[in-house]
């Protein structure tokens, strides 16, 4: 039995006038949160953020928990403070990260359990 393959485009080129200027204006919500995702799909990134997710740490405690050098995490983690996915705080000489919001929780747990979801 030969299994037909299902057409990936339209055959026929015409659209629905309304709905495609209304979409058109809807998404412009979206600009900048690419960089977000971005951000996020750095594996040693996620991995910052999800154990800043658990709870704050220092720059030292992020560089153990990644196995790499103090440089290196300071470096990660003041990238996920520019797009606004961690916030830091200075205690006498260290310096201290957690997550921006709970926010930014929400979108790893949500994640993490789509991921469960599909069995991987």
């Amino acid at each position: 039995m030969t299994e037909t393959k299902q057409p990936d485009t339209c055959e026929i080129f015409c659209f629905n006038e309304e709905k495609v200027e209304r979409l058109k204006t809807e998404v412009k919500v979206t600009e900048g949160l690419a960089e977000i995702f971005k951000a996020l799909a750095d594996d040693t990134r996620m991995k910052i953020i999800y154990a800043l997710s658990r709870e704050e740490l220092c720059v030292c405690d992020v560089a153990s928990i990644i196995g790499s050098t103090v440089a290196a995490a300071s470096h990660h983690l003041r990238y996920l403070k520019n797009v606004g996915l961690a916030k830091q705080r200075k205690q006498g000489k260290m310096v201290f990260y957690s997550l921006h919001d709970d926010c930014v929780k929400t979108i790893i747990e949500t994640a993490l359990s789509h991921h469960h979801h599909d069995g991987k």
